[in-house]
């Protein structure tokens, strides 16, 4: 965790503690949209004012980006340390699974934040929306080369298309991720994953 001291234009300077404030913006980024948010939205959630965000995170689409990190790196997260599993079979699995429990979590909106905010952006936000499908091609880029890893090693056939078999799972998990927010249960999802993973390649 770290924190930051910026010095407001009136009174002594203000402490707080980045991640917290980021898990914050993220909320509110994720409840109403990137172009549904404003930064008074912002600075009321995240307990600062405006000259203090402004110094510690730039303006509002550097801090969504920001955002959109943290919320990839939280310890919740399935999607990079399911790449980490031994066998392209349990990769899938986490990932299902992970996001069977994950977007359906009450401790914070349904979904994923990835998926929802490239939907809702407006033309006027066009280098967010750029900016967040980038981020799911480079994911499903990461998923084609642990597969390509995989068929190498003999763990997946070896007339498997690696590219086809990413872009697969890629569609479930964010179709899982839309039936989230339409409000699917968490047994459901799990449900849709058993049922993907018993179509999954298998040596």
């Amino acid at each position: 965790m770290s924190a930051v001291s910026c010095t407001p234009t009136m009174g002594r300077p203000r402490a707080f503690d980045v991640d917290t404030a980021l898990e914050k913006a993220l909320e509110v980024f994720w409840r109403n949209g990137y172009d549904g948010t404003s930064l008074s939205d912002l600075t009321e959630a995240m307990g600062i004012n405006k000259p203090s965000l402004y110094a510690a995170f730039g303006n509002k689409e550097q801090l969504f980006l920001k955002a959109i990190e943290f919320y990839e790196n939280r310890a919740c997260s399935f999607f990079l340390p399911a790449l980490e599993k031994p066998t392209a079979y349990e990769v899938a699995e986490h990932m299902l699974y992970g996001a069977a429990m994950n977007m359906t979590d009450s401790d914070h909106p349904q979904g994923c934040i990835v998926v929802q905010g490239a939907l809702s952006c407006s033309e006027a936000a066009a280098t967010v929306k750029e900016a967040l499908k980038n981020r799911r091609v480079e994911g499903g880029e990461k998923l084609c080369e642990r597969f390509k890893r995989a068929i190498a090693e003999g763990d997946l056939p070896a007339d498997v298309d690696a590219e086809v078999l990413a872009c697969y799972l890629g569609t479930v998990l964010q179709g899982m991720a839309i039936q989230a927010t339409n409000g699917a249960t968490s047994e459901q999802l799990r449900q849709v994953a058993q049922m993907t993973l018993q179509a999954f390649p298998r040596r």
